[in-house]
């Protein structure tokens, strides 16, 4: 979302991360579940055995664009504001406006088909049965916070070559 990171910071796993996903899920069904395909947890905290920032990535899959503005206003309603979809296609983010009780979490409503879901889903499946690239990614995440702890641009830029392998590979092998 919108709010960028100060300091960079990666924690080791912890499954705390999968029971804040399953709260914060069963809350945003309360409100839209009606609308939704599904909430899928995704990013570094939905990897088992992964260390990561300790902020949840969370998925709200929908069919299709059309049932959006049912979303948003739903959501608004809630106390969330659209943030547009940030430069990444296939994704709208949302950010509460106000502090909750739930551990730091972004919000994406992404289409079934949509490129920013599929990549987010691809990547995470293919690092939770793969330990040498879970491995790799992890020291590498370490090395970069390390070097970048309060630049998250550079941080994310330095992750982009590691990620887009395992996409070319997966998804957009040719």
């Amino acid at each position: 979302m919108a709010g960028k990171t100060r300091t960079i910071e990666i924690m080791p796993y912890n499954s705390v991360w999968e029971t804040e996903f399953k709260k914060i899920k069963k809350m945003l069904e309360g409100y839209i579940g009606d609308l939704i395909l599904r909430i899928e947890h995704v990013g570094s905290t939905s990897v088992e055995g992964l260390a990561a920032k300790p902020i949840i990535d969370i998925d709200i899959v929908i069919d299709s664009y059309d049932i959006l503005p049912d979303i948003m206003q739903r959501l608004e309603n809630e106390g969330y504001q659209h943030q547009g979809n940030l430069g990444i296609e296939g994704r709208e983010a949302f950010q509460r406006t106000y502090k909750d009780d739930f551990m730091k979490y972004y919000l994406y409503v992404c289409p079934k088909n949509g490129k920013g879901y599929l990549e987010h889903v691809t990547l995470r499946n293919y690092l939770s049965v793969n330990e040498t690239a879970r491995k790799e990614y992890e020291e590498l995440k370490y090395r970069l916070a390390e070097n970048y702890r309060y630049d998250i641009d550079r941080y994310c830029e330095g992750k982009t070559n590691f990620i887009k392998g395992i996409l070319d590979k997966t998804i957009y092998k040719s």
